[in-house]
């Protein structure tokens, strides 16, 4: 599976990322949709393009949070629900409402540090 390091490119591509922590992932995936935990509270499910922006995210709303956490790379054509872009660069796509499991095309492991800043999302 070929990996988008820049927002462009995955955008181009018709993929886009979703971070999750494992245990979350893992305890949902063999259902046929998906909602993460603070769906009831957003209203979507959060999607970033590029690898790169992802690392970024991460590091601004989840070092405190200590689980594990994987990337989910999604096949934008096949989600169910609507997706949205809510920002001017189209970087965040929303997804409003379930995401349906077999848009998941693929998984990718998440490097963190001891402090728990995050560094690099690669191969499993």
């Amino acid at each position: 599976m070929q990996q988008y390091p820049s927002a462009a490119a995955a955008r181009d591509a018709g993929v886009t990322y979703h971070l999750v922590p494992a245990d979350v992932w893992a305890a949902r995936k063999d259902a046929a949709e998906y909602l993460p935990e603070a769906y009831d509270q957003d209203g979507f499910i959060h999607c970033t393009n590029g690898l790169d922006e992802l690392v970024k995210v991460a590091n601004m709303f989840y070092t405190g949070d200590p689980r594990t956490f994987v990337t989910l790379i999604l096949d934008v054509d096949t989600i169910s629900s609507e997706v949205r872009y809510d920002d001017p660069d189209r970087t965040y796509p929303h997804i409003y409402g379930p995401l349906n499991t077999d848009a998941v095309i693929g998984e990718l492991s998440v490097r963190r540090d001891a402090e728990g800043t995050f560094l690099a999302i690669g191969p499993a």
